[in-house]
């Protein structure tokens, strides 16, 4: 049975820390939150023992240029979900599961892939071999304007954040980078943790600190990974998902994008294929914020439809980690997209 974890304004702050710096080290941030390196060091510890937050390496910009993102939409049988649930965790190309409320779909997934012929074979293969499922509707993602690792807890203070931004620096992007062995090797362990410290993952990698060090750098540098510090539903005040489909004129998609870009309930935003060619996911306050959201959303974009919307009940699986009835992780099960 797990701990009970009370959670302050500390371990609030070191976890929206963490959302900025994914792998700062205690030192590196204490002077930012006032306290120890060992104090924040213990708190953290406890955070992740509980299940209640999580640093894990996700795939960079360069993966949304490069590779395949769908979203997968999925009836079944009423009796057979929770089986199904745990037969796709089981799937590396399905990162992300979310039981879903009564509508056009009973299980979303986010699906990440390194090609097309990848994505095929998980949708005409992977899922033709599990019972159960009565239909598959796919959403390919055309461009993915904003991810799961922008949103944020925002919980530090103006002056904290300015820090902390001013330390991140940002670097040009290397347009195409090949993958060997050690690369592949860095990736298995950082999608499981992505605070791993370099001696850590030069013994699981076979290599050297240094060696690791330049690695990483590259990785970050040329966008295929970034990292994200996420949290169980109960540290981010128990949000309700919906996913939103939308129809919008194709000159107006930038103008959609950049409004649903700046709400900070917005997880992703994203243009794809089909009768609508806008996907969002947001977390709202509660089911009644859902219209009212809507409502203020068409006011502000007139050419926007919304012909669809997803509920979320219950997110099994995050980007490869599986979660419990409260949203607290209890284990993974690794993608490797790349």
């Amino acid at each position: 049975m797990r701990e009970t974890v009370t959670v302050s304004e500390l371990d609030l702050a070191l976890v929206n820390a963490l959302q900025l710096r994914p792998r700062s080290s205690w030192s590196e941030l204490s002077p930012l939150l006032g306290v120890t390196a060992g104090t924040l060091a213990r708190r953290w510890e406890r955070l992740t023992r509980a299940g209640l937050a999580w640093v894990y390496a996700a795939p960079g910009r360069e993966f949304t240029r490069n590779r395949c993102t769908a979203f997968v939409l999925l009836r079944c049988l009423p009796q057979e979900r929770s089986r199904l649930i745990t037969e796709l965790s089981a799937l590396p190309e399905a990162a992300t599961i979310e039981l879903t409320g009564p509508g056009s779909a009973d299980l979303l997934l986010d699906v990440l892939t390194p090609d097309l012929p990848s994505l095929s074979r998980f949708l005409n293969e992977k899922l033709d071999r599990l019972s159960g499922i009565v239909s598959v509707t796919c959403l390919f993602a055309t461009s993915l304007y904003v991810e799961g690792s922008r949103w944020r807890l925002r919980s530090l203070e103006p002056a904290q954040l300015t820090a902390l931004g001013n330390a991140a620096g940002a670097r040009e992007p290397v347009r195409t980078l090949a993958l060997d062995p050690v690369d592949r090797a860095l990736l298995d362990e950082l999608v499981r943790d992505g605070r791993l410290g370099l001696a850590g993952l030069a013994e699981r990698t076979a290599t050297s600190p240094a060696t690791v060090r330049r690695r990483l750098r590259r990785l970050t540098d040329s966008a295929v990974l970034t990292f994200r510090c996420d949290i169980a539903s109960a540290l981010a005040g128990h949000p309700v998902p919906v996913s939103l489909l939308g129809q919008v004129p194709a000159r107006d998609i930038g103008t959609v994008h950049r409004t649903f870009a700046a709400l900070p309930e917005c997880r992703l935003i994203a243009a794809v294929t089909g009768p609508a060619n806008i996907f969002a996911t947001l977390w709202v306050h509660d089911l009644g914020d859902i219209q009212r959201r809507e409502t203020a959303l068409c006011a502000r974009l007139p050419t926007l439809t919304v012909t669809d919307r997803i509920v979320g009940l219950h997110t099994a699986k995050r980007m490869g980690h599986l979660l419990d009835e409260q949203g607290r992780r209890i284990g993974v099960q690794p993608i490797s997209p790349w």
